[in-house]
């Protein structure tokens, strides 16, 4: 049996990025040419080789660190030079730079020896231009030929190397003679000219504040400053209008889903990042029918590519704009009407509001609840956030079948109806009478139809499967439900006791999947690993419907696992217990840095401050019920003004800066 085609691993690379360019290397900054290394630009490995040697041997890496946003410090040994004694005297220092298409290496050979040290330095390089999706799915692609020394050309991309060696058709040299204690620097750069990419770098200043905080956890701290960091790296453009690539490598594009949802974790932050994404989106919002893409009117899109993908062994292709996700429609409503709330210009939100329209209208060509279903054959099999093919499972461990009606989706819909119709009141059109009867209708469905019986008591389904029957695993989804009022107090009380059961949240974090389902595995992608974003968003449910002990945990549980990756949270990891690892296991193939995971630092921030602002009513709400001990934040943004935010470790909370014409409540 031939072997198959396995998805590279990547818990053990470095990652060097600024979009559209990532460095993918091993831990000692060597890019080999092997699995998912490589330098990428837009979809596309430009370089597959950057291999430095020192007399044609591999130096003796010992460590890495972060040297700010889009830069990486390797240290590495020549421990065959130099004086002949136990310590090593001559070291490489290789720093990394990346900026939107262009990667910069500044290498420092230094000698403690007590003789003169003489060494050729050589860098080896190869181009591919291998696609994302064939790199993903384990695939080669030949090596292309230079067209000339260290410059490669095909289909319309242009990737060019320039150093102070000496130049050959695939390599750099360097003749380096040190003398006693000293020390020589070598550079070298990569440019790459790609007229086709899909995505762009945006020109302008981060759009968000960088607050000022200091907290009795440090951990929050250090954890906010690195995500920030990747967040800053993780812009992207269209047109004037910024939004978050969702992560490296393999999502680093446009996706609606994530895109919102990390716009929508930044709000404390400002409301710049949100409303450029959400114009972005409406740009591409649906406006025909197709089954193949999954476009539908009012739709918002799931994916942005170059070109169709193909996921090997998985009999997936989608096109290069996909369609295939069931909520990020209402996300999308409900991101402008929370961007409103904080305080985005009225101008900019009215503009929206047509989108918002045709939004709500394809919500309501679902008759009882929102479902989904792949209608091409090619495309995502499941199309909410738990996306893998077997993410939507009954507690025996049997998969459930198409047409989906997920649970949280149901929450998400619902909040969207009220929010769209506030907005809609609020800007003088039609409809919003509809869709508080809509919104209402729907709470009673699902009341009636949801709650199911298990090992953890009364919760409510995953999902509805195609014969209406409840499927009935024990998930984190449930935990989306709360704050969108799709709840009474009694049902998010019962949510509550049920996340916080040692089933869901014994790990670092959330589980996915109780470890009372027969589907339950800690690395699995989406039935019992954790996922930072998820976590955080169920912690502020928590936090806002007043089960402060419940969301302490699971902040407790990200900022253990923050420091256990480096304060850069990864896209998801192991969902062992904390019983049996003293840290949380990687999960091989995780994106990181990634978006949502980044913004979920702000979130437990935001979650720990109970700021709660409604612009257009004139009142911030603040309401505090995250046991973290004291919090200050100075920089925050509530409707373009920079405010200070403090919670002390009674849970007294303190906002200065406010506009005079809001009040504190």
């Amino acid at each position: 049996m031939p072997d198959r085609k396995l998805q590279p691993l990547l818990h053990d690379l470095v990652t060097t990025t600024v979009a559209p360019t990532t460095v993918l290397s091993g831990g000692g900054g060597q890019v080999s040419g092997t699995g998912v290394e490589g330098v990428f630009h837009a979809d596309t490995r430009v370089l597959a080789e950057a291999r430095l040697l020192v007399d044609g041997r591999e130096p003796d890496a010992i460590g890495h660190t972060a040297a700010g946003p889009g830069a990486t410090r390797f240290v590495s040994l020549v421990r065959w030079l130099g004086t002949r004694i136990a310590d090593p005297t001559v070291r490489i220092d290789r720093t990394r730079r990346v900026r939107p298409g262009g990667v910069a290496e500044e290498i420092v050979v230094s000698s403690t020896a007590d003789v003169p040290v003489h060494a050729t330095v050589t860098l080896d390089l190869a181009c591919d231009l291998a696609p994302m999706d064939v790199v993903k799915s384990g695939g080669t692609a030949a090596r292309l030929a230079p067209v000339e020394p260290l410059v490669w050309r095909a289909d319309g991309v242009t990737v060019r190397v320039t150093g102070d060696g000496a130049v050959d058709a695939e390599r750099l040299t360097w003749s380096v003679d040190l003398p006693t204690r000293g020390s020589v620097t070598l550079r070298w750069q990569m440019a790459v000219d790609d007229p086709r990419a899909m995505v762009a770098a945006p020109s302008g200043p981060v759009e968000w504040s960088r607050p000022e905080v200091t907290a009795d956890d440090h951990r929050l701290v250090r954890l906010l400053d690195r995500s920030l960091d990747d967040l800053a790296s993780l812009r992207l453009a269209d047109g004037g209008d910024t939004y978050l690539g969702a992560g490296v490598p393999w999502f680093l594009t446009l996706f609606g889903r994530d895109s919102i949802w990390a716009a929508r974790m930044l709000l404390p932050l400002g409301t710049e990042l949100a409303a450029g994404t959400l114009r972005v989106l409406a740009r591409r919002q649906g406006a025909r029918e197709d089954d193949r893409s999954g476009e539908a009117p009012g739709k918002i899109m799931h994916e942005l590519r170059r070109h169709d993908t193909r996921h090997q062994g998985e009999q997936i292709e989608l096109p290069a704009a996909y369609y295939g996700t069931v909520d990020a429609t209402p996300l999308w409503v409900s991101l402008l009407h929370d961007a409103w709330r904080w305080g985005m210009p009225a101008e900019e939100v009215a503009a929206l509001i047509p989108h918002v329209e045709v939004a709500l209208g394809w919500l309501g060509t679902h008759t009882d609840f929102v479902r989904y279903v792949d209608r091409s054959g090619r495309g995502l099999a499941n199309q909410g956030w738990k996306d893998s093919g077997d993410a939507v499972r009954f507690r025996d461990g049997r998969h459930a079948e198409p047409p989906i009606a997920l649970a949280e989706v149901q929450g998400y819909t619902y909040q969207a109806a009220l929010h769209g119709a506030a907005l809609l009141d609020a800007f003088d059109r039609p409809g919003a009478d509809r869709w508080r009867e809509h919104a209402g209708a729907l709470a009673e469905r699902f009341r009636a139809r949801y709650w199911v019986d298990g090992p953890q008591g009364t919760y409510p389904a995953l999902a509805l499967d195609r014969d209406g029957r409840p499927v009935d695993a024990l998930t984190s989804n449930i935990g989306h439900l709360l704050g969108t009022g799709l709840l009474t107090a009694k049902e998010s009380t019962a949510v509550a006791e049920a996340l916080a059961s040692p089933a869901l949240s014994g790990g670092f974090g959330l589980r996915t999947m109780s470890t009372q389902d027969a589907g339950y595995s800690p690395l699995s992608y989406h039935c019992g690993s954790i996922w930072a974003h998820d976590t955080a968003i169920v912690l502020a449910g928590l936090a806002r419907e007043g089960f402060g002990p419940a969301a302490a945990r699971l902040a407790d549980g990200l900022l253990t696992a923050g420091e256990a990756f480096g304060y850069r949270l990864p896209e998801l990891y192991g969902g062992d217990d904390r019983t049996d690892f003293a840290r949380p296991m990687p999960y091989p193939a995780a994106c990181r840095p990634q978006a949502w995971s980044a913004a979920a630092a702000v979130v437990v921030l935001h979650a720990a401050l109970g700021i709660y602002p409604d612009i257009p009513a004139g009142r911030v709400t603040l309401r505090p019920s995250l046991p973290l001990g004291a919090v200050h934040a100075r920089g925050l943004q509530i409707a373009s003004h920079r405010v200070e935010a403090s919670v002390d470790a009674a849970g007294h909370a303190r906002l200065t800066g406010l506009p005079t014409n809001l009040t504190i409540h």
